[in-house]
């Protein structure tokens, strides 16, 4: 019961990692409001969470509003807010990238999570507390984590507005930090190629032998350990933690595997054999 008493706005809950830390927030005890764009599926979490359910889409501004709003309505404050919502993007090099495209991501990675933001500072300034996670992604550290640079910059963009954000409301004791996931198996990689419903959830499972092999720890990352983060970073344990961008992916930002290097040493020697 880490989170016991909390109220908490999670965007994006209804599949993949929003989902599981609707479920992990609830089970800690949190009141846990929740917004996405399919009502069916968010019915359904509702339901299967005791959470509550707005249909809303985080890139825009007036949904925003309301969600914020709605939870406001509820339960009369807020001390945990989540910025999850986002999407998947195909591949494309550079002269193929569709800038319309490229204003999608940044909507609703980067000016939704902004939305979000600006919608709960006033009242977390107010309240003298809040904790607001963004999630960012290690695509946002390095080159070469996604398909299109778009996602990429917009989540390198997401992880710096944390920390501006960080800086200004902290001074309101208002602490704003970013989680960076790794490779984690959600549906998340079947939808950017096109998979759509239970496809694509099908297909989270399929990307674990694939994600497994990416970092240093030979497993594929999964929900609960993202979800593990925030509830840190959502609790009172993180009081002090504040500006900063916790990477949760096994080591694969950090460098290559040493079975990889020492792969790469034994066939340089067969050259000199």
């Amino acid at each position: 019961m880490r989170l016991k008493g909390k109220v908490a706005v999670v965007t994006g809950g209804t599949s993949g990692i929003g989902r599981r830390m609707v479920e992990r927030f609830v089970q800690e005890g949190a009141s846990v409001l929740f917004s996405g764009r399919r009502a069916e599926l968010g019915a359904k979490v509702a339901q299967d969470t005791g959470a509550t359910f707005i249909e809303a889409d985080a890139a825009v501004e007036a949904d925003a509003a309301r969600t914020i709003a709605a939870a406001m309505a509820q339960s009369g404050r807020i001390d945990v807010l989540v910025n999850n919502a986002g999407s998947a993007t195909g591949s494309a090099r550079l002269e193929t990238v569709s800038l319309e495209d490229f204003d999608y991501t940044f909507a609703v990675h980067v000016r939704g999570a902004m939305a979000h933001m600006k919608h709960v500072a006033a009242l977390m300034r107010a309240q003298q507390h809040g904790s607001i996670i963004n999630i960012g992604s290690i695509a946002g550290h390095r080159a070469g984590y996604a398909g299109t640079l778009g996602y990429s910059a917009a989540k390198a963009a997401l992880i710096h507005l944390s920390r501006c954000a960080a800086l200004e409301l902290g001074e309101d004791n208002v602490r704003v930090n970013s989680i960076s996931p790794g490779g984690i198996a959600t549906a998340i990689f079947g939808k950017a190629y096109g998979l759509t419903g239970a496809e694509a959830e099908a297909s989270a499972e399929k990307m674990k032998a694939v994600l497994g092999k990416m970092q240093a720890v030979p497993r594929a990352g999964i929900p609960d350990d993202i979800a593990n983060a925030a509830i840190y970073l959502a609790s009172d344990e993180s009081s002090f933690v504040n500006g900063t961008d916790i990477v949760v992916d096994g080591g694969a930002i950090g460098g290559r595997r040493f079975s990889d290097v020492a792969a790469g040493r034994q066939a340089m020697r067969t050259l000199f054999e």
